[in-house]
């Protein structure tokens, strides 16, 4: 993973204050043409940020070398340094995207309008919603599906990393809002990452500011600076790897100082104190393969007096998401705990990478298959690269495909699949909003309902009163639904409108029927249950769409009313033998679409006849004074068409 490197060490060092000396370095920590294109970019900085602050009420240009200073000690490159150190230009000139690039280039130009767009988005955080912790896991995948390149999100995590650094005298409202900001949205998405060093930071600085009391007590129990702490697991590790060695073992060995962000919350999750945590100090030990585990395990148990009762083998005992791993508590040198975590590098790589991933152990949650599947690949490339500097080619492509993340015009992130529409949208927030669609503005541009949203855009929908869908939107090449779930929802609202007609039909149908096998008085609402309806007007409705045959109805009705049915014949429910053919009808202004005769008044050739256009099953031709013609609304009136007989 991702961790502070020294490959430009004397940058990082260097004192932000002092420009000159900060660029002084620069020279010496890159080749000549990138020293240069941090020196232009420094300049132009310093001509805009002059007597301008940041966030934490620091000086702007002291602030933003501070940014680059730990990008440097990342490895990053030329240009990522130069967008750190003018990250803020959109706030301070205008037309600033063709002046940056035309004096620095396009890409590094197209990382400080990747910085401005995630700051603009992260701001949402500070908006309350009734499903927060919905929205913010929604706000940590927006911010990575909108970035174009994975640097501008390193850029974004350094630059709060500064920000936090410098909040120890600003206002304690402001230090809590953006503490909270950095612990709910930055710190995850470092995790998620794996950028451990400024995962860290961010953690404890965001506990530091808003839980003083507790971080002050916690770091007085640990009696000691991070650095001693840092030295203390050096030493351990030193001892370690010489009995390794000694035995043959090749292994990997690597050790962390628990921080103290971590340390508060295992203290509140397990409800325990301070004396009863045996992580504070941990070390971690890969091997090749299982039998080496064990061999190790006797080892540390050799060298280190074992802790009780801290001993669990997740090896023999895998956790429910396939966790494996030996892990131990022992007392080590000067007497203090220390936590060895063992396991074979596929176990670490399946911890890291697969279905155990500990980012997601970490913040809790439901699991996102799609999404971690995402971060595991980030996460990967990002611990092959070695020089991070050639993250851009990676990433040119962009980080989360596959979802789109839009705002409504209070704040709320909607989670859609790619290519979804403003129709898509509205049907999204409401089946009823939806089917009073007439319209949609993207970041107040009134767009077509067919248009693909984009990461980030504002979408505001316009509707009417009143209003039904079209049967365009379900056309397949025009585009506008792309959803299975706003398909659906507009399929069932024209198979709404032709309930009337079918329930009608099907009360025809079901009352000759039942006059055939001789029965009266049947409860209807107990026939309908007994063929699996919920109620008679949905057995109705099926019987006048021909979902069921006689034969089924005749059967239901026995079973019903034992000994009481004439009999049962195996005969569909048809029209009349004498009923027209359908080529004697002419529709007045229809072309070529189906025509039924209805079963509820069977029109005869010498009956005045009219055509009643069907949601879904064409057009039904019926008498002039069928009572289901006369129990039409009135806003179904224009559904009636003029017929007549051919000759």
């Amino acid at each position: 993973m991702v961790s502070v490197q020294h490959s430009h060490s004397a940058l990082a060092a260097a004192d932000r204050r002092d420009t000159a000396a900060w660029l002084a370095a620069a020279a010496i920590s890159y080749p000549a043409a990138e020293a240069e294109l941090i020196t232009r970019a420094c300049a132009q900085a310093a001509a805009l940020y002059e007597g301008k602050t940041a966030q934490s009420g620091a000086a702007l240009l002291p602030h933003v070398l501070g940014c680059a200073s730990i990008l440097a000690g990342m490895g990053m490159d030329a240009e990522t340094l130069a967008a750190a150190v003018l990250y803020a230009v959109p706030s301070c000139q205008a037309a600033w995207q063709e002046k940056l690039e035309a004096g620095l280039g396009k890409q590094v130009r197209a990382l400080v309008e990747g910085v401005s767009r995630m700051e603009q988005i992260s701001t949402l955080d500070r908006q309350a919603t009734p499903d927060a912790a919905q929205q913010l896991e929604s706000l940590r995948k927006m911010l990575l599906a909108m970035v174009q390149d994975i640097r501008v999100v390193l850029i974004k995590l350094a630059e709060r990393t500064q920000t936090l650094r410098e909040l120890s005298v600003a206002d304690p409202a402001l230090r809590r809002s953006i503490a909270q900001e950095a612990k709910n949205v930055f710190a995850p998405l470092a995790n998620r990452l794996g950028v451990w060093q400024l995962k860290w930071e961010l953690e404890d600085l965001s506990v530091r500011y808003l839980e003083p009391e507790l971080y002050q007590q916690v770091a007085k129990l640990l009696d000691e600076r991070r650095v001693d702490r840092e030295r203390y697991i050096t030493e351990l590790l030193t001892q370690l790897k010489q009995v390794l060695a000694q035995a043959g073992i090749r292994a990997e060995v690597t050790g962390r100082p628990k921080h103290i962000y971590s340390i508060v919350n295992k203290m509140k999750r397990k409800k325990v104190g301070f004396d009863e945590l045996y992580d504070v100090r941990a070390v971690r030990v890969l091997v090749d393969d299982v039998e080496s585990c064990y061999t190790v395990l006797g080892l540390v148990n050799d060298l280190w007096q074992p802790i009780p009762g801290e001993f669990d083998d997740y090896i023999a005992h895998p956790k429910g998401n396939d966790y494996r791993s030996l892990h131990t508590a022992v007392a080590g040198p000067r007497g203090l705990n220390v936590e060895v975590q063992i396991r074979t590098h596929e176990m670490h790589h399946h911890s890291e990478l697969g279905v155990a991933a500990h980012w997601r152990y970490k913040e809790g949650g439901k699991s996102d298959a799609g999404f971690d599947e995402k971060i595991a690949w980030l996460r990967q490339i990002l611990a092959w690269e070695s020089d991070l500097s050639g993250l851009s080619e990676q990433f040119r492509e962009g980080l989360i495909q596959g979802r789109v993340y839009v705002l409504t015009p209070q704040g709320r992130i909607i989670d859609l699949p790619r290519g979804a529409t403003p129709l898509d949208f509205s049907y999204t927030l409401h089946t009823d909003l939806g089917h009073r669609t007439r319209g949609a503005k993207v970041d107040g541009s009134i767009v077509p309902l067919s248009y693909a949203l984009q990461n980030g855009q504002r979408v505001e929908i316009l509707t009417t009163k009143q209003g039904a869908p079209s049967r365009d939107w379900l056309s397949t090449t025009q585009g506008y639904l792309q959803t299975a779930s706003a398909r659906t929802k507009v399929r069932h609202w024209f198979r709404q409108q032709g309930l009337e007609d079918s329930i009608a039909q099907g009360r025809v149908l079901l009352e000759r029927e039942l006059q055939r096998l001789g029965v009266v008085g049947i409860n209807q609402d107990k026939l309908a249950q007994r063929l699996h309806y919920n109620k008679a007007d949905d057995l109705l409705a099926a019987l006048g769409r021909n979902e069921l045959t006689s034969r089924r109805i005749a059967l239901a009705v026995a079973q019903e009313i034992p000994g009481k049915v004439a009999a049962i014949a195996p005969v569909q429910i048809r029209p009349a033998i004498n009923q027209p053919t359908m080529d004697k009808v002419l529709v007045a202004g229809v072309g070529n679409l189906m025509i039924r005769m209805a079963k509820c008044c069977t029109p005869k050739a010498s009956d005045p006849i009219v055509g009643y256009v069907t949601s879904e099953r064409g057009i039904t031709i019926h008498r002039r004074n069928c009572p289901f013609m006369r129990r039409v609304p009135d806003d179904r009136r224009d559904r009636v068409l003029d017929a007549q007989w051919r000759h």
